[in-house]
């Protein structure tokens, strides 16, 4: 097997849209007024969905560097307590979303990783099934994020 070309591809997994829109498109230009909205039918606002997702990668990140890492409690400690932020509260969890997925691009490309074995403190994780699961976490909440958009109208293919 080429390891290189396997992190290579679980980067791009990871960190671009190719077969649809990546979450730097996905957040980019909502309106703030949008940002707490739940249409009809609708289970989570855009701000619900986005600090889930941030939390969300958080957590596997750090599960998957730190022995010490506490698990928030699930479900309610992986969902924010309000429906909409604030300007600042918006920002700052896009930053740190792609502050943590840029961690665990760089961890999954670094040679030193060994990707198959064992999480040390895990049972039986290793970190490429984190990196997979956080791939297909974030992709399953952006298709959400992107319904949602446009059924608030703030969408354009």
């Amino acid at each position: 097997m080429n390891d290189k070309l396997l992190r290579k591809q679980l980067q791009k997994l990871l960190t671009s849209g190719e077969a649809h829109a990546d979450w730097v498109d996905g957040v980019k230009d909502i309106p703030a007024k949008l940002r707490g909205a739940k249409p009809a039918g609708a289970p989570h606002s855009a701000w619900e969905l986005l600090e889930h997702a941030r939390i969300a990668q958080w957590d596997i990140l750090e599960f998957s560097r730190n022995p010490k890492q506490v698990s928030p409690d699930f479900p309610e400690g992986y969902w924010p307590r309000s429906a909409a932020p604030d300007d600042k509260a918006w920002e700052n969890s896009i930053r740190a979303f792609e502050k943590d997925r840029k961690q665990m691009s760089d961890l999954i490309g670094d040679p030193k990783t060994d990707l198959f074995a064992p999480i040390r403190h895990g049972s039986g994780q290793t970190i490429l099934r984190e990196a997979l699961l956080l791939a297909d976490h974030n992709a399953y909440h952006l298709g959400q994020f992107i319904l949602l958009r446009r059924m608030l109208g703030a969408w354009k293919d």
